[in-house]
Formats: structure tokens, sequence, C-alpha cells
């Protein structure tokens, strides 16, 4: 597990300098002064970058959702430019604080006509800007023909490879704008673009090499091969891929990667200083991804919950708000899947407090008896809570918890999302050490279950996980109560 404090020790460059190097490549041409003005360091290095392929961030908050709205509008002076920024999904456009709404912010001065209905910006000269979503693979073929003259990607890690380069075939221009590209990302250890940038990432920590940031590499494709050269090597690029095309015309691919953070965002820690205490809150896996940027680190063993985030108590030190009981069930006697009740309870200082874990494999009937009899052990101030599963015997499953429970208070709840995104709630309080456990005989199991959480594993049903389902939905249902204390029942 990476430290916290040795993030803390990492020198960040006061600004980020681009090689001192001539693009052989035409400059673009028909810019037009804009009153918006890069931050210094990434924001600026992205938004001077010549590069025909430049990928900017690796975290949350470094300012580049406005860098890439604010790129096309360099020409928008020029009638015959066109920009289309793409986002997997329209809801991500389209959604509150989205790409939408904030280009509303940055384009209102320029005069530009906004048609909501079809995502378009339309501006006095004729320059389009046009935002447009590829939800599905084959939406990559719709585009053939078309004629983009800067080609853009919000959260490129999100998109497929093919369609990627799909895309990039129509990247041209007659605008007198040389076409080139321009993406945002979040790390993604599992993406193609973690391949494709590999250069700038340091293989063994998974962190960016600042002294690479914004340097240029040349890039030749040979069939499904991606050739890389050094940034003092265009002409061995250029006659590598003359020989490979046998076009005196064609021309390698510059390539740059700019890592941004939010400590590189001044204008966000000045107006939203919570957005750092927000990305500090979140479970270890995306706080190393979308604090740090790191592009290695994956939830697994010891990432989600680690047993060293969990103090065992004798006695609970504040009164208690608010417990409830929750249950994953299963229903095979004596073996296969474990039935788990975890009861949790929320004090009124805000800590979490795991009082006590049923745990078995019982049949359906024998776990009914089970349910029961720990539903009268706890009280009938106990709320009780249960996973109903898919389908129509999950249906009728929860159906007969809730008569089998009559005269408690007992709910049923749909589970949605995968396992690991339900448990982050929990694993965040979890890492913050907000979360403690009432000694008893069923700690060890319980807190060797949550340390071991592979949320991969647990979704293909490879590993045991009845607890971390229970307790992330025993969680679930305590945050954010605001009841008035009672004195507990020990």
């Amino acid at each position: 597990m990476i430290l916290e404090s040795d993030l803390r020790n990492r020198k960040r460059p006061h600004s980020i300098n681009l090689l001192d190097i001539i693009s052989p490549q035409q400059e673009n041409t028909q810019s037009v002064i804009i009153p918006w003005s890069p931050q210094p360091g990434p924001q600026t290095a992205f938004y001077n970058c010549w590069a025909d392929i430049c990928v900017y961030g690796g975290a949350a908050g470094s300012g580049k959702t406005s860098a890439l709205l604010m790129e096309p509008a360099k020409y928008l002076s020029n009638p015959q430019f066109n920009c289309v920024t793409f986002r997997r999904t329209s809801p991500q456009i389209t959604n509150p604080g989205g790409l939408w709404d904030d280009s509303e912010k940055l384009y209102s001065g320029y005069k530009g006509t906004p048609v909501k209905g079809i995502l378009e910006w339309r501006f006095p000269s004729g320059a389009k800007i046009v935002f447009r979503h590829l939800e599905h693979e084959a939406s990559r073929t719709e585009w053939s023909g078309a004629q983009i003259n800067l080609l853009q990607f919000d959260e490129l890690f999100t998109f497929t490879a093919s369609q990627f380069w799909f895309l990039t075939s129509r990247n041209r221009s007659n605008s007198g704008v040389r076409p080139y590209i321009r993406a945002t990302t979040n790390p993604d250890p599992d993406s193609w673009l973690a391949d494709f940038l590999a250069w700038w990432i340091d293989q063994e920590t998974g962190f960016p090499i600042l002294d690479r940031a914004g340097v240029i590499q040349w890039l030749v494709r040979n069939g499904e091969e991606l050739v890389w050269f050094a940034a003092d090597e265009y002409l061995t690029a250029k006659r590598y891929i003359v020989d490979l095309t046998k076009d005196e015309r064609a021309e390698p691919k510059s390539v740059t990667f700019i890592p941004g953070r939010i400590d590189d965002n001044a204008k966000l820690l000045a107006t939203n200083p919570d957005y750092l205490s927000n990305l500090h809150a979140l479970p270890y896996v995306e706080k190393m991804q979308l604090l740090y940027g790191n592009w290695k680190v994956r939830p697994a063993a010891g990432n989600v919950f680690n047993r060293e985030h969990f103090e065992v108590i004798d006695a609970l030190p504040h009164v208690v708000s608010h417990t409830v009981r929750a249950w994953d069930k299963a229903g095979t006697e004596g073996g296969g899947k474990f039935s788990a009740g975890v009861r949790m309870a929320v004090l009124e200082n805000g800590v979490f407090v795991v009082e006590d874990v049923v745990r078995g494999q019982w049949g359906a009937l024998n776990r009914e008896e089970v349910i029961k009899t720990t539903a009268s052990q706890d009280g009938g101030d106990v709320e009780i809570w249960q996973e109903q599963e898919p389908g129509s015997g999950g249906k009728e499953s929860a159906e007969a918890t809730v008569r089998n429970l009559a005269g408690y208070n007992v709910y049923s709840e749909r589970p949605t999302g995968s396992k690991g995104t339900r448990a982050n709630p929990l694993a965040a309080q979890c890492q913050a050490r907000n979360v403690k456990l009432l000694r008893g005989e069923w700690n060890k199991k319980f807190i060797d279950e949550l340390h071991n959480f592979d949320p991969i594993k647990a979704d293909d049903g490879s590993i045991v996980c009845d607890q971390v389902d229970a307790s992330a939905l025993a969680f679930v249902k305590l945050a954010g109560r605001n009841v008035e204390p009672r004195v507990h029942r020990f």
C-alpha cells in the first residue's frame, strides 16, 4: 500500500516546460486572442502544446474540463472551423454540472448561439462547436465521411481504442487550422490508454514521471503495432513511415501527456476548498487515482478494506443514535454461500460501530428461524434490512422474511451497482478510522473477509463477501440520519 506521507514528499515542478524543439508541422492559423487565460503549470502547457495528440489529466480537479472547452475558442473567428468534443454517454454531457453546463459559462462571452436540442454552439463567424456521445462501439461508424478540424475526448479512458483510432481518421481540415486531437483523462490501469501512455508513467509506482511531462514522442503505426521514437528522432520516424507507406507526404504523429493534480488548480481550491476534502475522503483506490493520479493501483485485497483500519473496542464510548441489522441471505444448508446479519450502530459523535455479526450456512427454513431469533434478541428498536436478490425467487424470499418478522421494523432493498460500488461508502469511512468493532468471537472472520475483499472477484462469485454486502447495506441505512440519541440497551 502506498502511504500518504510518501505522496506528500513527492516534489512537483512549479511549471511544466515543453521541449525546446521546432515542430515540423504547419502552425495553426486563424487564431484569436481570448479573455480566458490558463493557469500556470499543466493548464498552460496544455494550452500551448503543439503536438498532434495531447492527453491532459491523471487526477480530478486539475482544470482539465475548462482547458478542453477553451481549446476551440482560439479559432472562433474562422468561418470554416469546427470542433467535436466527445463524451462516452449523452447524460455525461447534459447532466447538471456536465460539459454542456460548463460550456454555457465559458462560451457565453463569444456571442455564440446555443442549440441545446442538438448540443451545438454556433458563432457569428460560422464556426461550430459540437458535443456528441459514443455510447455504443458501433456508434463510431456514424462518423464515416466526417471532417473534424479539432477532435476532442473528455475522459478518454472511457472510450475503446477502436473508437479513438477510427475517429482520428476523421481528423482533417480545410479551414486552415491544422487538424489535431486533444483529450482529458483520469487514471485507469485496465484501459488501453494505460498502455498508450506507458512511457510517461512510472511502471513500478504508477505515478507520472514528472521529468517527462509534456515531452514529445513520435508515433508510427505499423499494422497493430505502435512504434515510438524519441523527441529528437523526428527524421528517423519520418524515414520509417515513408519506408512503410512508400509516401513522401506521410508524417509521424507527435504525442504527449501532461499530468495534472488538484494542486495545480488554484482557482478551484480558492472557490471550492471542500473539494480537496472530498478527494481525501474517497476509498483508498479512488483516492490514489483521483487525488494523486496513480495509474497502477487497483481494487484488490487490502486496498478496499484493510485490517489496519479496524479498532476493536470493549464498550461503546458514546450514546447510540440509531441501530440497524442488515442481512445478506443465502439458502444452502451446511454448505455453499453464507447468510450474514450485521448489526451496526451510529453514535452521537458520528462514529459507526459494528456491534454483532450472525453468520452461517442455513437452509431457507432454518435461516428464517435464525433471523427471527436474532430480531427478538436485538429488540424492537433495531431496524432490520435485507437485500432482495433479483428475480421472482429473490422477491418471494424477501416477502417471506417480512412476513416472518411481523411486528418488527423490517424493509427490503434491491441492490444496484457492483459489489465494489456498494462497498465504497463504507470503505471510505473505514479508511478514515471512523468504523469500530465491538469485541466478539466474530471479529477475526469479519476482519479477514473485509481485508480480502476484491471487487472483481466479488462480482464473479469467486470470493466470499456476505459480511461485506451486509455491512455495506447497514452503513448506507445509518449514514446521514438525524435522529434523537437514545440510551444504548447494554
